[in-house]
């Protein structure tokens, strides 16, 4: 007999989750904030990894799917000097086990592959509390409630789930995005579209940095980087295109203009992402009938990572619920224990990775990215 699932959130993460219980036979039903699955863009490209995103996937019976989302070529890469000299380029040479592929159509190709009314969609969670004996009440900003025997919290950085286990909250890093999109690039912005090439592109500096990927239909993605308080951030005014991508761009005077073009030829208004991350290490001790996966468990700066752990941390979960349909406390503490330190181990690396590139200068900071993406090229 199988506890029914309460999944929060329609990410990637729940999705895995709820489509390896499908798999398995297990009712599960999502709980979306979202009106549909169209009403937000979900992000630019991602890369999944043979060694957790994929795994998810196999879990999944979903591989033969992703094949046919990826993108070609896009697992190239090039690092250049602020002056848009290319001091590293790696080619896609179809063995990298990091094939991408666009955010939303794996999420489109994981709802697809769930029954119908699986996830009910405009159910924004308010509040969540205990009952006792492991059931928990769960209300929607609508007015309505459930009571749940198993609850998940897959729903992110600012999840409504996590204060049943974890007092702890989320801290700005320091540093944040602006994204940016060029459109038509290869005819429209032919120098910016230059510069990334067919994958992506790193221009990285000491508190600042330019970072691209070329997605879709000829569209470039832009990452700006700027290490800087949330006060610098605030003093400007997002809401004026013009202005704020002016203002993002004079932080690259005197750089290359192929460069600066990944900013100011912007076909969409500049977007800021801060930033934020839990305690690497994020633990909890075994709270009855509720866990947490994804950034709700391990939020952590930005690594690569997170989409696949996410999806890892779901098909392992749900795995973990299959094996021992009459204990569920037994599932899942099997999968915190796993869960735990993988993504502890996860954090620290992606803190020494920073620490490792972090340079005194330009120049240094550039060399010390090479040096970190040959060692790592090496050791795979």
């Amino acid at each position: 007999m199988h506890t029914p699932v309460t999944i929060i959130g329609a990410g990637l993460g729940g999705l895995t989750l709820a489509r390896v219980l499908h798999v398995h036979g297990i009712p599960a039903t999502v709980y979306e904030a979202e009106p549909s699955p169209t009403s937000r863009t979900q992000g630019g490209m991602l890369d999944i990894h043979d060694y957790n995103g994929q795994v998810a996937l196999e879990a999944a019976g979903l591989m033969a799917e992703f094949g046919g989302l990826v993108l070609e070529g896009r697992q190239a890469m090039r690092v250049l000097d602020r002056d848009g000299t290319v001091r590293f380029e790696q080619p896609d040479d179809g063995t990298g086990g990091r094939p991408e592929a666009q955010r939303g159509e794996l999420r489109r190709m994981l709802l697809d592959a769930l029954p119908a009314g699986t996830v009910r969609w405009g159910r924004k969670v308010t509040g969540v509390r205990a009952l006792g004996d492991g059931r928990h009440e769960v209300s929607f900003a609508d007015g309505s409630a459930l009571d749940t025997e198993l609850l998940v919290g897959a729903d992110g950085a600012w999840s409504r789930v996590r204060p049943l286990l974890s007092a702890a909250t989320p801290e700005y890093t320091g540093e944040a995005f602006v994204e940016i999109y060029l459109f038509d690039a290869d005819t429209r912005h032919p120098a910016a579209a230059k510069a990334v090439g067919g994958g992506s592109l790193m221009a990285p500096a000491r508190d600042r940095g330019i970072f691209a990927h070329r997605e879709s239909g000829d569209t470039l993605h832009t990452y700006v980087s700027l290490t800087r308080p949330l006060d610098w951030f605030a003093a400007i005014d997002f809401t004026d295109a013009a202005a704020a991508t002016e203002r993002i761009a004079a932080e690259f005077a005197g750089w290359a203009p192929e460069l600066r073009a990944l900013i100011t030829e912007g076909d969409t208004p500049p977007v800021l992402r801060p930033h934020y991350t839990l305690p690497i290490g994020h633990r909890w001790s075994r709270v009855p009938g509720v866990t947490l996966l994804g950034d709700a468990a391990h939020l952590t700066p930005a690594n690569g990572e997170g989409a696949n752990l996410a999806m890892l941390d779901g098909a392992e979960l749900g795995q973990a619920l299959a094996s021992h349909p009459a204990d569920v406390e037994l599932a899942l503490a099997q999968y915190e224990e796993t869960m735990f330190p993988r993504s502890k181990e996860i954090a620290v690396q992606g803190a020494e990775f920073t620490e490792l590139i972090a340079g005194s200068d330009d120049t240094n900071t550039v060399q010390r990215l090479i040096d970190a993406f040959t060692e790592f090229t090496a050791q795979d």
